[in-house]
């Protein structure tokens, strides 16, 4: 039989003892993770859904409404207010400027704005 271990009973202690620690090194790193990956799922949980439109707002005071872009664009600035689907409408239609990115008069089937 393969016995590395040390034959004295001082040795053996002194391994049991280190081993105990490392032991316990990972228990923490554990519960660590898991408490870090239950807190991300919390997060995800109660994250707010992406709005189906967005207005992009602009600079000031009045922060008066720039541009009308999809819910998932990624032109669409930080200053930015969700609107329903008929507002966004109303808002292109009114000649608010569609993003040339996310196209939302195309998407919106707003023809007579839709580019060719």
């Amino acid at each position: 039989m393969f016995d590395d271990l040390p034959p004295d009973l001082d040795r053996l202690q002194t391994l049991r003892v280190w081993h105990a620690l490392w032991i316990e090194r990972i228990d923490r790193k554990i519960a660590a993770v898991q408490q870090r990956q239950a807190e991300e799922e919390r997060g995800r949980q109660s994250r707010p859904e992406r709005p189906d439109w967005i207005v992009e707002l602009g600079i000031g005071a009045d922060r008066t409404p720039v541009q009308v872009h999809a819910g998932d664009c990624y032109m669409a600035g930080k200053r930015r207010h969700a609107v329903s689907r008929d507002e966004a409408r109303r808002l292109l239609t009114a000649g608010l400027e569609s993003c040339t990115h996310c196209e939302p008069d195309v998407r919106l089937h707003i023809l007579h704005l839709a580019r060719t």
